[in-house]
């Protein structure tokens, strides 16, 4: 696999070599990217009990819309980046997104149940092998010091999509078919797709790097570390909130019409801590993860008493939503630099990583739920999970300096 991305001394450079210091333009075309991905995931759910009654299906099995596409996350972010090995990372982009749009289609038109669960998968690993290849040719067009500011201006794209995209998206679903929230998605798809072509610029190319390196850098046990660090300080996230609606009205006392603004406050919070944590991780990365792991662990122990209070509920989520998005761009950093120079294949791992967390946290959510635990059991598997990451993040730092 081409190492593009690795800085080149100016005499050895390409003509069409990007700048070191990017503009937001080509930032903010990626985010699109991730901006369509992140809909695509969340936007079916508010849309099942449409599609189940559309097609003539349970609405259990309408659910493997969802478990589907989280499990073609975690398979297609590291087979495609695979496949496209000897693509230029841009070229990759641009199939990635075409492959993406495609899926929109079909989805879309999609005559049978069967063939919106294949649109869906496509979707998904595609969608996969984007964030990872997007956050890696972001920190490479940029300075080394601006790296994680620039991954998380592609994740912002994520976090805006739980803003805009599927409230919105849901909207369109349900005002005028569910078929029309894909109409959406594969819209935006070929805006992005345009974008991508006009706005990103070439990425040179390095010939002493390639697949079999990257694979190699999976035999150090510090970034199967970082990987699990991730996973794990991922997973309270979507442990709280896949069960989120329960806890707020059995618990808190709120009536069902108040959870989706408890969810657009978390949206916000997201906004708020993804650039936040950008900058804080390229200042001092390790601080900041560990600062983001504790929080996550903190804010979930702390809203255990907090959900018995209206106020204290919503300022306690807000800020889950902050420290949650916090996680993220110094996770993707970390494995980068676990890696030490595989990028392709670590950023497209650690996104399968997020995507564990996606599956885990509510399965074990799930599990203590359906045991009798309470409402409430869900923030005490988030914070478990919180203190399991921190911990695996320091071990990570601990197998990095043994190997330096």
């Amino acid at each position: 696999m081409t190492n593009d991305l690795v800085a080149v001394p100016p005499h050895t450079r390409t003509p069409d070599a990007p700048p070191r210091r990017a503009g937001i333009a080509p930032l903010s075309a990626l985010a699109l990217g991730a901006f369509a991905v992140g809909t695509t995931e969340v936007v079916i759910a508010g849309l099942l009990p449409n599609v189940a009654t559309d097609f003539g299906v349970s609405l259990p099995t309408a659910g493997l819309l969802v478990s589907g596409y989280a499990v073609g996350m975690v398979v297609g972010a590291p087979l495609l980046t695979v496949l496209g090995a000897r693509l230029p990372r841009k070229h990759l982009l641009l199939w990635l997104v075409g492959l993406f749009t495609a899926a929109a289609l079909l989805s879309a038109l999609a005559p049978g149940y069967g063939a919106l669960l294949v649109g869906r998968v496509l979707s998904a690993l595609a969608g996969g092998a984007y964030v990872g290849t997007a956050a890696v040719v972001a920190a490479g067009l940029v300075a080394p010091d601006r790296k994680a500011s620039a991954i998380a201006t592609v994740f912002m794209g994520l976090s805006l999509a739980n803003v805009l995209g599927v409230p919105g998206g849901t909207a369109l679903g349900q005002a005028l078919g569910w078929r029309a929230a894909f109409w959406g998605v594969a819209a935006i798809g070929a805006v992005l797709l345009a974008a991508i072509a006009t706005l990103v610029p070439p990425i040179p190319r390095q010939q002493d790097t390639g697949f079999r390196r990257e694979l190699a850098a999976f035999r150090h046990g510090r970034v199967w570390l970082a990987l699990a660090a991730t996973a794990f300080g991922w997973a309270p996230y979507l442990a709280v909130l896949t069960f989120i609606t329960p806890l707020l009205t059995e618990v808190t006392g709120f009536d069902d019409r108040t959870v989706p603004l408890v969810l657009v406050l978390i949206g916000v919070g997201m906004v708020v801590g993804t650039p936040l944590a950008g900058r804080l991780a390229d200042r001092a990365l390790l601080p900041t993860l560990y600062g983001a792991l504790a929080g996550i662990t903190l804010v979930s122990a702390l809203l255990i008493p907090a959900v018995h209070s209206k106020p204290a509920a919503i300022a306690g989520f807000l800020l889950f939503g902050v420290v949650g998005a916090a996680v993220i761009p110094p996770s993707q950093t970390r494995v980068l630099e676990a890696a030490r120079g595989a990028d392709n294949l670590a950023s497209a791992a650690n996104v399968s990583a997020f995507n564990v967390g996606n599956a885990g946290g509510p399965l074990l959510a799930g599990a203590a739920l359906s045991a009798g635990r309470g409402h409430t059991s869900s923030l005490w598997i988030a914070a478990a999970l919180g203190a399991i990451g921190l911990a695996l993040a320091l071990a990570t730092t601990a197998a990095h300096r043994r190997s330096d």
